[in-house]
């Protein structure tokens, strides 16, 4: 019985670290992609699904980011952009720090609360991680953008970084840098994360050769994406019929996973824009049945209500995708979890709910492009954010209502 209990541990360690942790992550320089302006991505894995936007003006600059719903104050942000342009994620790393036997640990939610706060480029970043005191209780890989076209990786241990420049070709030949689960600087034979890094590498590829790495391309290829890079299937197609055919499925090893809490696209702005227009897409909740909303610096403290916790503790947005994520993943005691009925995703009748979701955002990109067009190019007023902020609210909680009775 004590082996049993200590294997049982031991699994459940291992599945915490290498499941509800697994994040795949990716930035790109402004010079490879559709609009100049560079982009970074985290699609995160969590233990915690609830997770809410908040505004802070608490620091050197104001910011938001992405927080997790229990964390009231938001003691920790996940992803995040502020007030000068500066921006940044993490993807946790099951490579680094192998010998040490540090107690401090999990720091990286506290460490990016604390850059935004206070930088505004990548050199401000850098700066902050050198002098930190040591240990620093990091093993993670922080992807950076700055309103002044930097983008970079740091894979951090508790002592030391090594930068990896998206802006160089040595590095990012194709201007793009990708992480899941392990850094290049940690030991190749604890890599975790392969499969998911090949899956974004694939995708990310296919867009360099064709020119097409843009926001749009992540929130819809990268991030909902239904390829798996080492069985070769494609869950986008051989369709079932209806919406109640029940088809379960393994979903092990795509990007998106019943662990999928959020994706975050935050895209900069070309140098001589305004950095407070930086755009931060936010998914709530779950990819596959949710929406990505935009928010700004520049629209103040007032942001859509639907991505803030209300009196319940919890964004409106993210309950209503969670809700949704239920009957895409019928099974939810133990490794049953891992099985989707792809019918409630995708069917031939096309009355899924990605069916569903993907044309609604599509409005949404498209009416933001009109406004950001606009704002670019004239000054904008924190009135006419609030405006269209009403709008996103209102044409969200229509759309869930009609098309899904929330």
């Amino acid at each position: 019985m004590k082996h049993l209990l200590i294997l049982f541990f031991i699994l459940s360690f291992f599945y915490s670290t290498n499941n509800s942790q697994a994040c795949t992550t990716a930035i790109v320089s402004g010079k490879f992609t559709v609009d100049g302006r560079p982009l970074l991505f985290k699609h995160r894995d969590s233990g915690t699904l609830q997770n809410k936007i908040m505004y802070f003006q608490d620091g050197k600059y104001d910011y938001m980011g992405l927080v997790n719903s229990p964390d009231l104050k938001g003691d920790e942000v996940w992803a995040g952009t502020n007030s000068a342009g500066f921006s940044i994620m993490n993807s946790a790393s099951y490579n680094l720090n192998l010998q040490d036997t540090t107690s401090l640990k999990d720091r990286e939610g506290f460490v990016m609360k604390q850059a935004l706060q206070s930088c505004a480029t990548l050199k401000d970043f850098e700066n902050l991680l050198r002098n930190l005191p040591k240990p620093m209780g990091l093993n993670a890989n922080f992807g950076v953008i700055d309103a002044k076209g930097g983008a970079a990786y740091y894979e951090t241990s508790n002592y030391n970084f090594t930068k990896f420049d998206a802006n160089d070709p040595s590095y990012a030949p194709f201007g793009y840098i990708i992480r899941t689960n392990f850094s290049f600087t940690g030991a190749r034979e604890k890599e975790y994360g392969l499969i998911r890094f090949q899956n974004a590498e694939n995708l990310f590829q296919m867009a360099a050769n064709t020119k097409t790495i843009s926001h749009l391309f992540i929130l819809n290829k990268v991030s909902r994406s239904l390829k798996h890079a080492l069985t070769g299937s494609d869950l986008s197609k051989n369709l079932p019929d209806h919406y109640n055919s029940n088809r379960l499925v393994n979903f092990t090893d795509f990007i998106p996973r019943y662990d999928s809490a959020a994706s975050v696209v935050i895209q900069g702005v070309l140098k001589n824009e305004n950095p407070r227009l930086t755009t931060m897409w936010t998914v709530l909740g779950f990819p596959l049945s949710s929406v990505a909303l935009p928010t700004w610096i520049a629209g103040g403290s007032q942001m859509p209500k639907i991505l803030m916790a209300d009196t319940s503790g919890n964004a409106p947005l993210c309950d209503k995708a969670l809700t949704l994520k239920k009957k895409i993943f019928p099974l939810r005691k133990g490794s049953y979890r891992n099985y989707i009925d792809q019918a409630v995703l995708l069917n031939k009748d096309e009355d899924g709910i990605l069916q569903k979701t993907l044309p609604f955002e599509k409005l949404i990109l498209a009416k933001t492009a009109e406004k950001l067009t606009d704002w670019r190019k004239n000054k904008v007023s924190v009135s006419k954010i609030h405006i269209f902020y009403n709008w996103l609210n209102k044409t969200v909680e229509d759309f869930y209502r009609d098309k899904f009775g929330m």
